[in-house]
């Protein structure tokens, strides 16, 4: 403690000093440069009005002086040097002197040289003709004047020093002394004068031990905080009435597509849409606001909440929320109802306008039977319509439909469906194959008996008279299986296939309403394949045929 005292004393006077004479001397320093660059001024003052009158003759006739003299005409080039030879000297017109004395009529500048530790001083001023007079000097630096002060300066430091050492050496002793001979059991009686300190000593060690406290618990609030934030999926910040970003998590970048290494001190800079700097706006005003984003073609909603200090705001909370799957979902549910509504009306409008002509008796009775047809006809087609709705209801909410997994043997399962669809294919003259290597699969038999249905029934009616069907099974190098069904119907065209699975999208509407499809089957395929971790590709040229291919992962094979 002794030496610590000691060290201070000594140092604080020392710095004393040294701040008393560095403060003397950039005073001194900072006078005698004024005046240099004043008499600089003048000089080029009165020397630029000289040669206006008299010609560059005025200075080949001045006598030498101390200050350097410099003419140069409008494009840089060095006409006249007191000092060194004009044709040796480089072009002028970039110095930043000439520059604003060609431009504004007076420049001035300063060039340091560190290696001989002192400055230039330069005034330029443009003369009537449009040449630039320059003056300037050399002023050595607070460094060099030190320097010439060395010796009493040195002497100066050394009595400095040696008063400092003794007032230090007394006083850290007269301080430290009666501490070092304190009994913190038994206080001498010596020591009455510093009673106060035992006090002090239980304070500070009671103010230790609360903060340490306090620190714990700030640093455990703050890691629980930091691991609620982190592992949220909406985008959380905190910012001050500065709009200053004081804490975020990495939701919050991800969703606003910023970089870790690019976040700046304000929010702003994260976001310079309108809707986003308006929310900020308004919850620093004291409201709440809520806004739709569109960044990266996604949605989101931006919810910013004002924090209360009293009745001032003191910042924001900010959550970003991606919306994108669920503004998806309603407009799908909003087509999907449509849809809905339009299908279903048809074939009850026409079983409604059929029962209501046989029940007003103005059908003949040799018609009864035909318009009794019809009716069972559009039922039937309004029973498979409701089916169909029905099935992709269970694969969107996860229901009955995607049964529990079974073995099933995938050649004779397609087997089945070929001799299921056998009547139609022969209506057709359409020839259904069925090759390839018989493979087991674990998974839901219902749903996968349902999706290729589906595809064989569309392979038998899009195709043409006389057509083929091919269904082939095959392993592949990585453990895979690919199954693949041809066949030599219309087609699709190229701008229609990837709509295709939308649901009640028909290519052909007409020859749709003619076989009875329901706009359903291949969208009922698409979910189904989906749930059962199946990829599904669709290849087709119009007028040659359709191949779509199923390539089932290896865990579903047995």
């Amino acid at each position: 403690m002794y030496k610590k005292i000691f060290r201070s004393v000594c140092l604080t006077a020392f710095a004393v000093f040294i701040a008393s004479l560095a403060l003397i001397m950039g005073m001194l320093y900072q006078y005698f440069d004024g005046q240099l660059k004043d008499e600089i001024r003048t000089e080029a003052s009165y020397l630029a009005h000289a040669v206006d009158i008299s010609g560059q003759e005025y200075l080949t006739e001045l006598s030498p002086g101390d200050k350097r003299i410099t003419l140069i005409d409008a494009d840089g080039t060095v006409l006249y040097d007191s000092e060194a030879n004009p044709a040796t000297m480089d072009n002028h017109s970039q110095r930043d002197e000439v520059a604003s004395a060609l431009e504004y009529g007076v420049g001035e500048s300063v060039r340091y040289s560190n290696t001989l530790t002192e400055k230039t001083v330069y005034c330029a001023v443009r003369l009537n003709s449009g040449d630039v007079l320059r003056v300037s000097d050399v002023q050595a630096s607070t460094f060099t004047v030190l320097l010439s002060f060395g010796q009493p300066i040195l002497v100066v430091i050394l009595a400095v020093l040696i008063l400092s050492a003794f007032a230090a050496s007394r006083v850290s002793a007269g301080i430290v002394r009666p501490l070092n001979q304190m009994n913190l059991d038994s206080p001498s009686p010596a020591l009455e004068g510093y009673d106060e300190l035992s006090p002090l000593f239980r304070r500070i060690e009671h103010q230790r031990a609360t903060i340490e406290h306090q620190l714990e618990e700030a640093v455990k609030t703050r890691e629980e905080f930091r691991m609620i934030t982190e592992n949220m999926s909406e985008g959380f910040l905190v910012i001050d009435r500065d709009t200053n970003l004081l804490t975020y998590n990495t939701s919050a970048l991800r969703l606003l597509g910023v970089k870790e290494g690019e976040v700046g001190r304000s929010v702003l800079e994260l976001n310079r849409s309108e809707e986003f700097r308006g929310a900020i706006d308004e919850a620093l005003a004291g409201g709440h606001a809520q806004r739709h984003m569109a960044i990266g073609g996604r949605g989101y909603s931006l919810i910013a909440n004002p924090v209360h200090e009293g009745e001032e705001v003191i910042g924001a909370v900010i959550v970003l929320l991606d919306i994108t799957e669920q503004e998806q979902r309603e407009q799908l549910r909003r087509e999907f109802t449509a849809n809905v509504s339009h299908e279903l009306k048809t074939p009850l409008t026409s079983i409604s306008g059929f029962a209501e002509l046989m029940k007003t008796g103005t059908v003949p009775q040799e018609d009864v039977v035909d318009f009794s047809g019809r009716i069972y006809d559009e039922a039937s087609r309004l029973i498979v319509l409701v089916g169909d709705i029905i099935k992709l209801s269970e694969l969107d909410e996860g229901g009955s439909f995607a049964a529990a997994a079974e073995d099933v043997d995938l050649r004779p399962l397609c087997e089945e469906i070929r001799d299921r669809l056998s009547p139609a294919a022969q209506a057709r003259a359409v020839t259904f194959s069925v090759t390839g290597e018989d493979v087991c699969l674990h998974t839901s038999r219902k749903m996968l008996d349902e999706i290729l249905y589906n595809l064989c029934e569309n392979a038998v009616k899009y195709n043409r008279v006389g057509g083929k069907v091919e269904v082939v099974i095959a392993r592949t190098e990585d453990q895979k299986v690919v199954l693949k069904i041809r066949d030599t119907g219309i087609g699709i065209p190229e701008e229609e296939q990837q709509r295709v699975f939308e649901r009640f999208y028909r290519v052909d509407k007409s020859h749709s309403r003619e076989i009875g499809g329901t706009g359903l089957g291949l969208s009922i395929v698409k979910h189904g394949a989906a749930a059962l971790g199946i990829e599904l590709n669709l290849e087709s040229r119009e007028g040659i045929g359709t191949s779509v291919t199923l390539t089932i992962p290896p865990e579903l094979i047995v």
